[in-house]
């Protein structure tokens, strides 16, 4: 997901999409531990995605 995709969403679908995304990344880290992914970098960019989003919801908050 880029920066201009996560500017367009609403604070709420941001929540949403964190909660999503952190229960997605602990399913794939399991799952890797168990029997080793196809493509481990998902992994890596499950984490940049939840990063951005929480950026985007933290300059928010700031700019209130």
């Amino acid at each position: 997901m880029k920066q201009a995709e996560v500017k367009e969403l609403t604070t709420a679908e941001i929540q949403e999409r964190i909660a999503t995304e952190k229960a997605n990344l602990v399913r794939m880290k399991l799952n890797h531990s168990i029997s080793p992914l196809d493509n481990p970098l998902q992994i890596k960019v499950a984490r940049k995605t939840i990063a951005r989003l929480a950026t985007e919801l933290r300059q928010r908050e700031l700019t209130k």
